[in-house]
């Protein structure tokens, strides 16, 4: 409840300056995080090799099922539209906005991380929103400095193959600003060759 408490507050006291999030050019994060849905029980995996500790026994761009959203998988798919949000408040808009642009957008892999809070409630907001983008949650909150959460919702957009092109710091999310962000996602990913299958 503190982690939501903060990121609410520092979303609501902070003007975006752009330098939160991950930055373009680099790598999409490698993770794998149980779907909030599924049975599967555990802490999000973040090794970038085996061995890691806390991070990870193998590294997470390995862990795969049908009950786990890793963000590797996602990335050999297309573009990756990747939302990371606090399952509070007016968080959860961006998931609903994605969810809404996903017919729009073939080829296009849309996913929803939930930071922190109640599984259960994650589960009720799926449940409740009828949410189709596949919702992971992250119960230890190692995304949260992984992604450089700076609100309570946050794109992070990669092209094929995980190279970020940008984040996007949504506070309140609007269905216009998120089509705005992946048009541009997916029009650099067509400069690049990419055509959705």
């Amino acid at each position: 409840m503190l982690a939501i408490a903060y990121i609410t507050l520092n979303t609501a006291t902070t003007t975006p300056n752009g330098s939160r999030g991950v930055r373009p050019g680099e790598a999409l994060p490698p993770f794998a995080v149980p779907l909030a849905t599924s049975a599967l029980q555990g802490d999000a995996n973040v090794a970038t090799r085996g061995g890691q500790g806390p991070a990870g026994r193998i590294p997470a761009c390995r862990v795969r099922g049908p009950a786990i959203l890793n963000s590797c998988e996602l990335a050999q798919r297309g573009p990756v539209v990747l939302a990371l949000f606090v399952p509070a408040g007016v968080c959860p808009r961006l998931v609903d906005a994605l969810d809404g642009l996903r017919a729009s957008f073939p080829g296009v892999a849309f996913a929803a991380v939930a930071v922190r809070g109640s599984r259960d409630d994650v589960r009720a907001l799926v449940r409740g929103h009828r949410w189709r983008v596949p919702v992971g949650h992250d119960r230890d909150g190692a995304l949260a400095n992984l992604y450089k959460l700076a609100t309570c919702a946050q794109l992070t957009l990669a092209l094929p193959g995980g190279r970020v092109q940008g984040s996007a710091l949504l506070g309140v999310p609007t269905d216009v600003r998120v089509r705005a962000r992946v048009q541009e996602l997916v029009d650099a990913a067509r400069a690049g060759g990419w055509r959705p299958a």
